[in-house]
């Protein structure tokens, strides 16, 4: 008896101290930060979080928005990398950090952009949010536009760089669903994010002169697998940092706001991204495309046509527990014909023991006409033989 005693508490041990590193390590992050989130960037999945939705000054984390509206205004064919865009007064009076545009100085959108992503530049921000939204308060329109169709519930924007200014705020989910955004549907912006000095050319009525650019994001020096993204400083922001990195495949992004230390922002990010990296892992389901089975059509010229899953799907789950994702294929008894390709034809349900985790729309491969008249009296006359 004693026997079995000593060894169920040994197991029991074990066990208790198999999890402690785990919640000590998520107790101890983001110790000095007034909010902060860890999200894995597929899934869009927070693993971890603190005061996410409090409403404060981004600083030029800010810019991450700028940055991305300006890669959607290219995919959209509104703008061209080699645009000439003409520095306004307004552009160049930004004060805080900069790359000393003068007014009427001319640079493309690809060098503005770069003085934006790699030296945070307040006046290439302004320029390029001129550029595109006629004027910074039709950029910021855009911006807030944009925000609310990203579901951001806790930002408003007053200006494109981040300045300090009244009812100018986000949060740390926010900041982590623009950065998502931003690194998902363009990570070639990765190509400047891990960028440690550069440079641009001025080009003035004084002649040409070249401008050094040097990283504000220590992280890409700091951090193995670092990809971006953006820092941000102002008196009323204090130090904040949207820090991503990748790993074997899994990428996770960490926002850290109002933290009083710049290197101690740093530091937290690097401690959330390290937990994320050692305590999850992303488990993928089935391909956006693949065909996962087939359906009846009703009154339609064809009898079946093939379903196929509507999106990606993956999910974040913590190490070490029982991470066998199941999925079911729930299907219509039949679809009724005329119908195009795309068609809803059911779901697939994703869980994780007797947990649900997702769903994602089956559709149809094809679409299929009605039968008409004469397709009735044949197909009647065919099963009647």
């Amino acid at each position: 008896m004693k026997l079995i005693r000593f060894f169920t508490g040994f197991i029991i041990a074990v066990f208790i101290i198999t999890l402690l590193p785990i919640k000590a390590v998520a107790a101890d992050l983001a110790q000095t930060s007034k909010s902060a989130v860890l999200l894995e960037l597929v899934s869009g999945d927070i693993v971890y979080e603190k005061a996410p939705d409090e409403a404060m000054p981004p600083a030029s984390i800010t810019k991450i928005m700028t940055i991305l509206l300006i890669y959607e205004a290219v995919e959209e064919g509104k703008i061209k990398w080699d645009d000439k865009v003409t520095v306004s007064e307004h552009a160049a009076s930004m004060g805080g950090s900069q790359v000393f545009l003068e007014a009427g100085e001319e640079q493309t959108v690809k060098e503005l952009t770069k003085c934006i992503v790699i030296a945070s530049a307040n006046d290439a921000a302004v320029a390029m949010a001129e550029f595109i939204g006629g004027s910074e308060d039709g950029f910021v329109d855009i911006m807030n536009e944009r925000a609310k169709e990203l579901k951001m519930e806790n930002t408003h924007f007053v200006n494109a760089c981040g300045l300090d200014a009244e009812g100018h705020v986000s949060s740390a989910r926010d900041v982590a669903i623009m950065s998502r955004q931003l690194l998902l549907n363009h990570p070639e912006v990765t190509e400047y994010t891990t960028t440690w000095m550069d440079t641009i050319t001025h080009k003035t009525r004084r002649g040409e002169s070249d401008f050094g650019l040097t990283n504000t994001n220590k992280l890409i020096k700091w951090y193995n697998g670092a990809t971006g993204l953006k820092t941000g400083s102002t008196n009323g922001a204090l130090y904040c940092l949207s820090g991503s990195a990748k790993r074997n495949g899994v990428e996770f992004v960490a926002v850290v706001m109002g933290v009083s230390d710049p290197k101690v922002r740093f530091k937290e990010v690097m401690d959330m991204l390290d937990y994320g990296f050692a305590n999850y892992e992303v488990m993928e389901g089935i391909a956006k495309g693949d065909t996962v089975g087939e359906i009846a059509i009703h009154k339609g010229i064809t009898e079946k046509t093939d379903v196929e899953a509507k999106e990606d799907f993956s999910v974040v789950a913590k190490k070490g527990e029982a991470n066998t994702l199941e999925y079911d294929i729930e299907l219509l008894p039949f679809i009724k014909a005329p119908f195009e390709a795309g068609e809803k034809a059911g779901e697939i349900v994703y869980r994780i023991g007797e947990k649900e985790v997702g769903r994602v729309d089956v559709i149809t491969v094809n679409g299929a006409d009605k039968m008409g008249f004469i397709d009735m009296f044949i197909e009647m006359f065919r099963k009647c033989a």
